[in-house]
């Protein structure tokens, strides 16, 4: 059995379309380790999806004076049309339907019926006026880490989990003048300190592929006892809780995070046509799989911490993924925002510019380590001087010579020793930006310019009629196999081949 690796981001909440915010991070670089492993022959599956069960759905809901449901129909079809406006290269697109459901809930009954989960009272803020316990987007308050302010769950500034009675100064954020009050109520949990001493072995492990901040996140969180994490909310939204101790409770939807995965992935392998002996067969340890998940840095804690924890609570079925995160991608340096018409529509965007401008835009700015902005003329600029005229210069110049050096019909130009291990060098070059424990964005832009300013260089020889059939054919050799390097990135160019492609510029 060949090796197989699924290649997952996070399902984004069915909430909205997507934004240059979720592009920019992890869809991109999803697609671009996927395109590679694609071309270099190995197996992938590339999957994603939308996440149905949070809150968000509800309070944007209710801003927008919609149904939940019908938010949820309209967000799915928006997502779907820009990933392929955008030209991301995904097998599976998964929905929170109830083949999701009965996955989540098989997953979920295993662990609780071999004692993993354990009942205990846990406070909840709950407000008098609609009778609701508050937590995710019905809940505002200040992180008791960092003191940022956010929602109830992931805090986004440092990337704790924040159960949604440890929150300080809690509001409710439909009505942020009533006063709150704090109610135990019993749910099951994940006892987490029971796993810490095993995570804090598996990411020391020197062989663990992680980004420095998450690292250090996760050195912190595992660097004191970890809290009690909910596995159901006493809520009305979401996938009921399927456990007799807590009737009319949802399960948390951070806890879906893993479940979620394995079903995508076996969406994404029966769409490609994969015969599968259980659902869950891209997942299962033992045998010839690989996991990689493409976040944003504020999963760190319920994907690294909480969703590892529950697949060592599986004992030993599942793989354990590998996790490249990355920092927020601003635009004009702030957030990405829906609610306020602070966002650039992908689709749009990929109706005034072409694709591979605005990919190449976002690889080189992509936000690997820290955050980064999106601005129009930045990309217009940066595109058009490290990519779009060195690119027209060198096309033109060999389409030049070939039109008048080197008629139809005639063989092959020579190909000497010294520009194929030049190519060679090339793609080792741009393996490395590629490679999982190397993987960049940033410098895979990068070594598309340099590159590129290369063969633009030597492409000047071309054109002043000054050059051998040997040089000719060295060039174009080195042309060919820079185009195809590329390829992950600039896809639209790769399709179109040289001859004939107009220059991407904004």
């Amino acid at each position: 059995m060949a090796r197989q690796t699924t290649v997952l981001v996070p399902a984004p909440t069915a909430n909205g379309d997507l934004h240059l915010g979720h592009l920019g991070g992890p869809f991109l670089a999803a697609d671009v380790y996927a395109r590679f492993n694609r071309a270099m022959g190995r197996q992938i599956l590339f999957a994603s999806g939308v996440q149905e069960s949070q809150t968000y759905v509800v309070s944007t809901a209710r801003r927008l004076g919609v149904h939940p449901d019908q938010l949820v129909s309209s967000s799915t079809a928006d997502v779907r049309q820009s990933l392929a406006a955008f030209g991301i290269s995904i097998d599976g697109f998964a929905l929170g339907d109830e083949e999701f459901e009965t996955r989540l809930v098989d997953f979920l009954t295993r662990l609780h019926a071999a004692g993993r989960f354990e009942l205990r009272r846990m406070p909840f803020p709950y407000l008098e006026r609609t009778g609701e316990f508050l937590m995710e987007a019905h809940l505002h308050g200040t992180c008791p880490t960092c003191l940022a302010d956010g929602c109830g769950g992931v805090c986004e500034s440092c990337g704790h989990h924040n159960n949604p009675g440890d929150l300080l100064d809690p509001r409710s954020a439909a009505y942020p003048g009533d006063e709150i009050t704090t109610r135990e109520v019993e749910v099951l949990v994940l006892p987490l300190e029971r796993y810490r001493e095993r995570l804090r072995a598996y990411y020391a492990a020197p062989e663990r592929v992680t980004r420095p901040h998450m690292r250090h996140a996760l050195l912190e969180m595992l660097d004191r006892p970890l809290p009690d994490f909910p596995i159901t909310f006493p809520t009305s939204w979401g996938i009921p809780a399927p456990f007799p101790e807590v009737i009319a409770q949802v399960v948390n939807p951070s806890a879906e995070a893993m479940a979620s995965g394995i079903h995508n992935a076996t969406v994404a392998a029966r769409a490609a046509g994969r015969a599968l002996a259980s659902p869950d067969e891209p997942w299962l340890a033992g045998g010839e799989n690989d996991v990689v998940y493409f976040m944003g840095f504020d999963n760190t804690q319920t994907f690294a911490l909480i969703g590892v924890a529950l697949l060592m609570a599986c004992q030993g079925r599942y793989v354990t993924p590998t996790m490249i995160t990355n920092e927020f991608y601003e635009l004009g340096y702030e957030k990405f925002s829906t609610s306020r018409g602070h966002v650039v529509g992908v689709r749009d965007l990929v109706r005034q510019v072409p694709r591979d401008a605005i990919r190449y835009f976002l690889a080189a700015t992509s936000p690997e380590h820290q955050r980064t902005s999106f601005s129009r003329s930045a990309m217009s600029k940066v595109v058009r001087s490290r990519l779009g005229d060195p690119w027209h210069e060198l096309s033109a110049a060999v389409n030049a010579w070939l039109d008048r050096d080197h008629p139809s019909g005639e063989p092959y130009l020579p190909v000497t020793a010294r520009s194929r291990a030049a190519a060679a060098t090339m793609v080792d070059r741009f393996a490395i930006d590629y490679g999982l424990a190397t993987f960049s964005l940033n410098r895979a832009a990068e070594t598309i310019a340099a590159q590129l300013a290369r063969l633009r260089q030597r492409a000047a020889v071309l054109d002043s009629g000054r050059c051998s059939p040997a040089d000719a054919g060295d060039l174009c050799h080195e042309v060919e196999v820079f185009v195809r390097c590329a390829a992950p990135v600039l896809e639209d160019l790769a399709d179109q081949g040289l001859r004939g492609t107009p220059p991407p510029a904004t």
